[in-house]
């Protein structure tokens, strides 16, 4: 059944797919405009941390803010920031929606090389069902919905673009979808630098596909030539008008076959060298396998070890992300090997199917690239069964019911995804409130999953931030949950002059000069921190301690990084935490979940299998005036493990000692400071903001 190609027909399958993306991506605007706590400046805010890293490179430009911010990107750095800043320069848009909306404006493209795939094969019914699906699968629209702003935009984006026009130069031989691959590998690492590894091995693949299949042909080194200058890794104007040099060359019979086989031959040789090929797509593999503390020097904490996108997943869950159930992922999987066998071109494609497979070991973001293809794959797979039904007239109507199939579980995943804003209006009035009350020059120390918003509401510095997970973890996770007041208070003055007095190179390299000969005894030097007398730096500039309610939620996973042993690597306590919102109280047993229970009567926590007396009962509930009324209720006094209930939000936590007596405990529920070393700037039962005084 070979269908119509028709210029029409394609524009309006591009017209009313990019429609269909953009509306689905606007059931997250209905469920959540009416709900105030999520807009500011009259605007719904972005439901993604990652995002105030790109929003404050355009703020800064736009409004002049954070200029005493070393880690905010240029203007440049990226094209999430350089489209950002110009749409609302010249557009009459606020900042604030241009970034809530570009990720669904830009990541809608997607449907444009899947229908322009599909014609190129003679099937625009196979590439307009595919974009249907394509450009609002599970895991797509997690990472391109209207508020995730990120370059995850381009994510897939981008890569299907460079298919496409790869594809049409193996299909048509014309130099300028040649041109188009060169180009579009070029402005690749602007869009989208991370999946740099991924557009290398389509590059790749499709040289030897050339060689393989049309090694007798002029045009496949002529068009070699073109691609591996482009995926070079230089000075990108140089590269452009080298590419422009050769394409003219080309089309004017300037070059040869047997100078383009020659040229082509060292071309490709200094993209493998000068992009790190080999080295770069290693580096991205180990990254994501790499699970422990650091092996040299003092043993630091990794990151990638809290990061969930990071770890192994289950099978069903990355079938989910790619397709929607595991039922479509068989299909997409089926339907890629029988287009592959019919079309072999097809087989550019497998790098993008063969790092969602990966996904399985090197976490959920892999999942994003296998989106589109997957959705050709499993379309073309209904494609194909639907001519052998032998009835012209069944042929859309089985396309379509078996699209609709793969398509709900999808909307159905939409409809109940319903992420929240990264930060409530009332936490992002405290940080406008904040920012009043203090410099741009100052820092503020706090973990890094609020180091974004805190640039974009706040304009302040941070010393950790969302793309800087490095040993200065240790830093700020030792002040947050040191149980000693005057260490907590003189590390954040060292750390933070040290960050600026050495050009921002990394604190635990200065302080304890990591790796070097005279190493430091961190464990001596915290000790002196907390007990000795120490010569403490002039002040350049105001700190803050910014304790927020959220970091409750993940306090367990703060402490982790101070609690090593860094000679070792090896834990130096085994500290208990546990916070919950889901509880059951039967009148003489408090269930709190994860087989944790208060035993009211007896006075003990049931933890497990194992009873231990209950030190303290503490209930705490705000005044109007923000005062946290605070009631104590001693139960076995020398006992280790409290249970505090947080009345006003309905919640219990329970905390040994360690985390009882810790910065973030006592100076956010307790109100409790030293006055010397401390005074309060915000008191908010939602945030807490300490200045320090030393």
């Amino acid at each position: 059944m070979q269908e119509k190609t028709d210029t029409k027909p394609i524009l309006l399958f591009i017209f009313f797919a990019y429609l269909f993306s953009f509306l689905v991506r606007m059931i997250w605007v209905y469920q959540f405009q009416g709900n105030p706590q999520f807009i500011w400046n009259d605007q719904l805010m972005i439901n993604t941390n990652d995002g105030y890293y790109f929003a404050s490179g355009a703020q800064k430009w736009l409004e002049g803010t954070l200029q005493y911010n070393p880690r905010v990107p240029e203007l440049y750095r990226t094209a999430a920031i350089t489209l950002s800043a110009y749409i609302a320069k010249i557009m009459p848009f606020s900042l604030d929606s241009v970034i809530l909306y570009m990720p669904a404006v830009v990541s809608s493209l997607v449907i444009i090389p899947i229908i322009l795939i599909g014609r190129l094969f003679g099937m625009p019914a196979v590439g307009f069902f595919a974009a249907l699906l394509g450009s609002i699968a599970w895991s797509y629209y997690n990472r391109t919905m209207i508020g995730y702003y990120d370059t995850d935009m381009f994510s897939a984006m981008a890569p299907m673009f460079i298919l496409y026009f790869l594809l049409a130069t193996i299909k048509t031989e014309k130099t300028i979808f040649a041109l188009l691959s060169a180009l579009s590998f070029l402005i690749y690492p602007f869009l989208y630098d991370q999946g740099r590894a991924v557009v290398y091995a389509i590059g790749i693949i499709y040289m030897v596909y050339m060689v393989v299949f049309h090694r007798r042909d002029a045009f496949t080194y002529h068009s070699i030539l073109l691609i591996s200058v482009g995926l070079m890794d230089i000075n990108a104007w140089a590269q452009f008008a080298i590419i422009i040099a050769l394409f003219v060359a080309i089309k004017r019979e300037l070059i040869s076959a047997n100078l383009s086989l020659n040229g082509s031959i060292i071309t490709v040789f200094l993209f493998l060298y000068t992009g790190h090929v080999f080295d770069l797509i290693w580096m991205k593999i180990s990254l994501y396998f790499n699970r422990g503390v650091e092996s040299s020097g003092l043993h630091f904490f990794q990151v990638s070890q809290t990061v969930r996108e990071a770890g192994l997943i289950p099978f069903d869950t990355m079938a989910n992300r790619i397709s929607g159930s595991v039922i479509g992922v068989f299909a997409a999987l089926a339907g890629y090997i029988v287009l592959v066998l019919r079309h072999k071109e097809f087989i550019l494609a497998l790098p993008l199917i063969g790092i969602g497979l990966f996904s399985l070991m090197g976490g959920l973001r892999f999942t994003v690239y296998a989106v589109p293809v997957a959705a050709i794959s499993a379309i073309y797979l209904f494609h194909v069964f639907a001519r052998y039904t032998n009835e012209k007239k069944l042929y859309y109507p089985v396309l379509t019911v078996l699209t609709a199939a793969m398509i709900y579980p999808n909307i159905t995943h939409i409809i109940g995804y319903k992420v929240p804003t990264v930060f409530t209006k009332q936490e992002v009035q405290i940080l406008d409130n904040f920012k009043a009350k203090s410099s741009s020059k100052d820092y503020v120390i706090t973990w890094w999953d609020y180091g974004y918003p805190i640039w974009y509401y706040g304009n302040k510095n941070t010393l950790i931030d969302g793309g800087k997970h490095n040993n200065d973890n240790f830093i700020v996770s030792e002040i947050l949950l040191s149980t000693s007041p005057l260490e907590a208070a003189r590390l954040s003055r060292l750390a933070v002059e040290a960050y600026v007095g050495s050009n921002y190179d990394l604190v635990t390299n200065t302080l304890f000069k990591n790796k070097k000969e005279d190493q430091v005894d961190v464990s001596a030097y915290l000790e002196n921190l907390r007990y000795g007398d120490v010569t403490l730096p002039q002040q350049s500039r105001d700190i803050y301690l910014y304790l927020p309610m959220r970091m409750l939620d993940i306090l367990p996973t703060v402490k982790l990084f101070s609690n090593l042993d860094l000679k070792t690597g090896q834990p130096l306590s085994k500290p208990f935490f546990y916070s919950t919102r889901q509880f059951r109280d039967s009148g003489t047993v408090l269930q709190l979940g994860n087989g944790i229970a208060l035993m009211k009567y007896e006075g003990k926590l049931q933890i497990g299998d194992q009873k231990v007396p209950l030190g303290q009962f503490i209930r705490i509930n705000y005044d109007q005036s923000g005062k946290p009324n605070i009631q104590r209720q001693t139960i076995t006094p020398m006992s280790r493990l409290s249970v505090i209930y947080l009345e006003d939000m309905q919640r219990f936590v329970v905390l040994d000692n360690e985390y009882m007596n810790s910065t973030y405990i006592q100076m956010y529920l307790f109100n409790n400071y030293d006055s010397e070393l401390f005074e309060p700037v915000i008191l908010d039962p939602l945030t807490k903001i300490y200045r320090l005084k030393i």
